[in-house]
């Protein structure tokens, strides 16, 4: 297989919780395999799927709104569970992830795996900083992150790489 890791953190800094998925890409950025792509995305659906290839291992971060919700609850689902959960929650992009991930099955532009780590938002208003519920649930949510990628790069062959911090990798 001649595919990426690719790790979108989705969302925007500025509206409070919808900026853990931004917050969650610097975090994990020393931890993971140098040679992981790292990269934050508005959520637009077509950006979206100009990240990844067909053959690339996916992990996307992200804010969701639930109803009803449960601030700070973390959730991890792929490609097939996102677009059901789409039903029942909501994204702050124009799409959801839900509807991203079928416009891209439609498309035939699925990556070969993809996992989306999401945790539950309080607070989607302008401004920075995230709500005491999700700042709670951040190291968690990177932890599981960061595994994901290790767990992705080790599908790929790749566990022996270095870190983006130029120590050896450790897997978990």
């Amino acid at each position: 297989m001649t595919g990426r890791v690719v790790v979108i953190g989705m969302g925007n800094p500025f509206r409070r919780d919808d900026g853990v998925g931004p917050a969650v890409i610097e975090a994990v950025r020393t931890q993971v395999p140098a040679d992981t792509v790292l990269t934050v995305s508005d959520g637009e659906p077509v950006r979206i799927l100009d990240l990844w290839h067909r053959h690339d291992q996916v992990v996307v971060v992200e804010a969701v709104h639930a109803h009803p919700g449960q601030p700070g609850r973390l959730l991890t689902l792929r490609a097939d569970q996102a677009e059901r959960a789409a039903v029942g929650s909501a994204s702050t992009h124009a799409l959801g992830l839900g509807e991203t991930f079928a416009l891209a099955a439609a498309l035939d532009r699925m990556p070969h795996a993809l996992v989306v780590h999401a945790v539950e938002g309080a607070d989607f208003t302008l401004g920075v900083g995230l709500s005491p519920a999700v700042r709670t649930a951040l190291p968690e949510l990177t932890r599981r992150v960061a595994d994901s990628i290790r767990k992705a790069h080790r599908t790929l062959g790749r566990a022996g790489g270095d870190t983006a911090d130029g120590g050896p990798h450790k897997p978990p």
